[in-house]
């Protein structure tokens, strides 16, 4: 008979459980990459704002002379933005996450776009926040292949409602491109599409995950449809979030005078926004040219319509990457994301 072990000859406390195994404190290497991890957003912040030091500074001194009480209307807008996209990505998953470290991700999703153009700065905040909340990753790329499709699906519909009731939409007709210069879109279109197919159908190791992503998203549709607060929060947040990202716009035109009716405001955000927001530009630079020409296609002076969306910008984007950078250092040194 062999002689029990030194381990089992230790008994254990009466009614106690097992003993739980000793953690090992973190490793000294790890602790500098966790520091600089908080510190990145800041550095990025800095640096895009010494980058873009003229564009601020324009901003900033058009703004002095402006109504500070339309301002912080817009600044309120703003942080509803952020309420709106954690009711569409809670709306996108049948999973429930804690509503408010949802939110801090928001603001902190608004601060990463800044470094990845088209949203993917946002999307790859989320995507992290679901994996540290126990979401399985097909499930959570789903749910923001979902929240994107509502984006846009509800935003057209806007765009199509606000052209239906609103006689202003004549005026657009001049920002429409002729036939000639559509031929170059549709052509990159047709390509990239054409493109995506052969990659499905050639390369089988692509097809087995795209068709996995999308049968996932196809059941958490149903999933999520079948639940009525789940498919109101999507929708319902869809919906609102073009509503509070033009009132934030309109707030700050009114407070520089610009001169234009709120429906008008909000059908050349609508219209600037959907016609190039597919564009990847940092910090939508592509939607911003065309926001001013349609401003003052709709009768706005050139000179009111720049000053406008650079205030927009300085209050939606610009003033928020602060404490949305310190959000994001905050959250990945909870380890949250």
């Amino acid at each position: 008979m062999s002689s029990p072990s030194p381990t089992s000859s230790v008994a254990a406390p009466c009614g106690a459980g097992p003993a739980a195994p000793a953690r090992s404190p973190a490793p000294m290497s790890a602790r500098p990459v966790r520091l600089a991890l908080c510190l990145a957003p800041l550095l990025v912040a800095g640096c895009w704002a010494a980058a873009n030091r003229p564009v601020v500074s324009e901003g900033v001194r058009r703004l002095v002379a402006a109504d500070p009480g339309w301002l912080l209307a817009g600044a309120g807008c703003t942080c509803l933005t952020w309420v709106a996209a954690s009711c569409v990505r809670q709306g996108a998953l049948p999973d429930r996450v804690p509503a408010g470290l949802l939110l801090a991700s928001q603001c902190a999703a608004g601060a990463a776009n800044h470094v990845l153009p088209g949203g993917l700065g946002a999307h790859a905040v989320t995507l992290r926040f679901l994996r540290a909340r126990g979401v399985p990753l097909d499930r959570a790329t789903a749910s923001i292949v979902l929240y994107s499709l509502a984006r846009s699906a509800a935003r057209t519909l806007l765009l199509l409602v606000f052209l239906a009731v609103s006689p202003a939409w004549r005026r657009l007709a001049d920002l429409v491109p002729d036939g000639p210069e559509l031929v170059p879109a549709v052509a990159v279109a047709g390509g990239v599409v054409t493109g995506a197919g052969v990659l499905l159908t050639v390369v089988r190791p692509l097809r087995r995950p795209v068709t996995a992503l999308v049968r996932t998203a196809l059941a958490d549709v149903r999933a999520v449809h079948a639940r009525p607060g789940r498919a109101l929060a999507l929708w319902g947040g869809a919906l609102a979030m073009p509503l509070v990202q033009a009132g934030a716009l309109a707030c700050v035109g009114a407070s520089l005078g610009l001169g234009l009716p709120w429906p008008q405001v909000v059908l050349a955000f609508l219209a600037a926004g959907t016609a190039v927001g597919a564009v990847p530009a940092p910090g939508g630079i592509a939607v911003d040219a065309a926001l001013v020409w349609t401003l003052a296609a709709f009768g706005a002076a050139p000179a009111a319509a720049t000053a406008t969306v650079i205030g927009y910008r300085l209050v939606t984007d610009w003033l928020p990457i602060l404490p949305g950078a310190l959000v994001l250092s905050a959250l990945v040194r909870a380890k949250a994301l």
